[in-house]
């Protein structure tokens, strides 16, 4: 199972946010690109890198940092803030190796099927951002009538492989990630399931890592905040026979 070290940019600056909520920001560090070194020098192979200011449609050069990110000896999955397939050619023209599509996913699904046509399954994944049960759009500020089942089923027959699931009520907050509904969600769909939102745990790793059904898992807070050591978590990541890390 993949571990992917979160970094999420705002202002040019690694943030977390709780619950998603702009107004509730905790910056780390005032260079990203030194950020993705510390976390590839504990051993990542990927980073999870967020564009919160397109994600909020503020301007950004955050692009520029995707860019210098992906010079490194690391994969870059990108996400936030695509609504085309400009943009999604963009992101990968600086570098990142996955793009993530959330809110156009939800709205035009047809771009991802179009987007697929034109790259590839393991390039473009998509975003099953939830709460309170239900898939949320534009920063996890709107919500849908669709549960992530449902929409992960959707995408899986438009030939969608990757798929980023977070229970927005958890992210940020280091209370757990919804273990039980991850796995079940990558066991109903079909899809690589990458958990996100309140990972925190060592324990929690080992059990969404035995699962087979979860891909890799994003973590942010715990990093940050030093609940978790990066090669600790890879190493609980790995179970016997993976070699996917």
């Amino acid at each position: 199972m993949i571990i992917y070290p979160a970094i999420d940019l705002r202002g040019g600056k690694v943030v977390r946010l709780r619950e998603g909520d702009p107004n509730r920001q905790t910056v780390f560090s005032d260079d990203p690109v030194a950020t993705a070194h510390q976390w590839i020098a504990d051993g990542a192979a990927w980073i999870h890198m967020v564009n919160l200011d397109g994600t909020f449609a503020a301007a950004n050069n955050n692009g520029d940092i995707l860019a210098a990110t992906a010079q490194l000896n690391v994969k870059v999955q990108f996400a936030g803030g695509l609504r085309s397939l400009s943009d999604i050619a963009e992101a990968l023209e600086r570098g990142a190796s996955r793009i993530i599509l959330g809110t156009i996913a939800v709205q035009q699904p047809q771009i991802v099927a179009q987007a697929i046509e034109r790259w590839s399954t393991d390039v473009i994944g998509v975003a099953l951002d939830a709460r309170d049960g239900v898939v949320t759009t534009h920063g996890w500020q709107q919500k849908t009538t669709m549960t992530p089942t449902e929409f992960g089923q959707q995408m899986r027959a438009l030939g969608v492989e990757h798929a980023l699931y977070t229970d927005v009520n958890r992210d940020g907050n280091l209370g757990g990630s919804s273990v039980d509904a991850t796995i079940a969600l990558g066991r109903d769909t079909g899809l690589q399931v990458i958990a996100s939102g309140g990972v925190s745990t060592l324990e929690e790793i080992r059990q969404l890592a035995a699962s087979g059904s979860v891909a890799g898992a994003v973590i942010g807070m715990a990093l940050y905040e030093r609940r978790l050591a990066l090669p600790d978590a890879l190493a609980a990541a790995q179970t016997e026979g993976d070699t996917a890390c």
